[in-house]
Formats: structure tokens, sequence, C-alpha cells
């Protein structure tokens, strides 16, 4: 299959799948599972692409592994974290913003979903339809990044977690663990995911697109969905925050400043 074809196969599945999320929220009014299938559309199309590419095949079986994988982990933590709770409060205040049109407004912010899900497609691409295996050391380098943000970020959703979990805790800001260091240390390994890719694609004639991903999800993290609507919702429930916000990192871990 052509690199065109798999991207439009790719897209259409996208906005298929996202559509139905948008039918199962408008039954639910939670609109929390988007969450969980924006992660497993990634894994999704790195199966596609991997299976789909003319890149030799060991290379698309190593894409196949690391980015399929890395989307399973987190779909499934963010659909466990989700699961039976009542909706985020990120899209509450849309739905309050919205009001009427918040409906037709959550269709098109999921359609958002996909663009932003093809454009993180393209290291994907970049590796399945490269002309050449990477040297082992790009390879090897692709996986100890790979471990590295997978297991990263795994920690920092698990400390989380079990912040959450202590009703001694509720309302308080986590400060344990990566936490102490950044206050989102799992977008800051999110991110680091993404440069797994461009030593992958290392040696073929697209290798540099991939350079892409990284900067568009440090993007979407820092200045839409991710650190913007969570710290405002942060700041306004949780005491100390502001503090937090002043001494802490905001994405690179780093030793916090003396309060």
């Amino acid at each position: 299959m052509s690199v065109i074809a798999a991207f439009l196969t790719g897209l259409c599945s996208l906005v298929v799948l996202f559509s139905l999320v948008w039918l199962v929220q408008l039954r639910t009014r939670n609109a929390g599972l988007i969450d969980a299938v924006w992660a497993w559309s990634l894994g999704w199309l790195a199966l596609l692409y991997a299976w789909s590419g003319s890149a030799p095949l060991q290379l698309r079986v190593l894409l196949a592994i690391l980015g399929g994988g890395w989307g399973l982990r987190l779909g499934t933590h963010l659909f466990l974290r989700n699961h039976g709770k009542p909706e985020d409060g990120r899209y509450r205040r849309f739905r309050e913003q919205w009001a009427g049109a918040a409906d037709r407004k959550m269709f098109w912010f999921f359609q958002f979903q996909a663009v932003f899900s093809m454009l993180l497609s393209v290291s994907f691409a970049a590796v399945a339809w490269s002309g050449r295996e990477p040297g082992s050391l790009c390879a090897a380098a692709a996986v100890l990044l790979w471990l590295v943000s997978v297991i990263g970020e795994g920690v920092a959703d698990l400390q989380l977690e079990r912040f959450k979990r202590d009703p001694a805790n509720r309302g308080q800001v986590c400060r344990q663990g990566l936490w102490y260091y950044s206050r989102h240390p799992n977008y800051f390994f999110e991110c680091l995911h993404w440069l797994v890719y461009v030593p992958l694609a290392a040696g073929g004639s697209w290798w540099w697109l991939t350079l892409a991903a990284p900067l568009v999800m440090a993007y979407l993290l820092l200045k839409l969905s991710g650190v913007p609507l969570t710290e405002a919702q942060s700041a306004r429930s949780r005491p100390g925050y502001a503090e937090y916000i002043r001494t802490t990192s905001v994405l690179i871990p780093w030793p916090p400043k003396k309060s």
C-alpha cells in the first residue's frame, strides 16, 4: 500500500472511530473516553503503517512493537483512570462555556483530535517507508529512549494515582516522586517518546519529518489541551498550587526553587 493510501485509510478510520466515541458521550454525558481512544488510535496507526510500509521487515516490526506498545499502555491507563468516574473537569468546563452548542462543538473537538493524531503519525510513516534500516547504534538509541519514556510516564502516572487514592491528600498538590521535580512529568516523558522515531528513521529520505512530532506534542500539551486546562482547574481547586507553579518546573524534571 502506498503511503498516501495508508494515510487516507488511517484518517478515515479515525474520523469514524471518533464519531462513534462522540455518539457514546451523547448517551453518557461523559467525554473522558476520548482520552483513551486518542492514545489507542495512535497505536493503531503505528500498526497500520508498519503493515503497509515498504521499509525492511525488521524495521516495521520494531515500529509496530514500539508505537503499538506505547499506545496500548497509555490508552489502557487513561481508560482505567476515567472509567466509572465523573466527567473530567476540562470537559465539564467546555460544556458550560459552549452551553446549547456543546454537543455540536464537542463533535468537532473530537475530530480535531483526529487531526493531531494524523500529524503525529507522520513519524510512523517516515519509519515505515524508510528506504533503509538504521544502524545498530540508532536502533539501540531508539529502544533506550522508548524504555525511558514509557517507564518514566508509567511511574509518574502510578505515583499520581497512589497520591489521589489516599483520602488524606484530597484537594492537595502532589509533590511526591517525579512530581517533586516537575509539575507535569507525565507530559515530559510523553514528549520524549516522540523522539524515539528520529533515530529509528535515520538513513531514510524522510527522517527529518520525525522532528515535527515532538514539537507538535509539546505545543499541544503546553499551549492547548494539556498544561493550560489542567493548571487552570488545579489553581482554582487546590490550595498551594500557585506556589507549586512558582517553584517547580513546568515540564523538564529539575530541582525546585526554594520557597
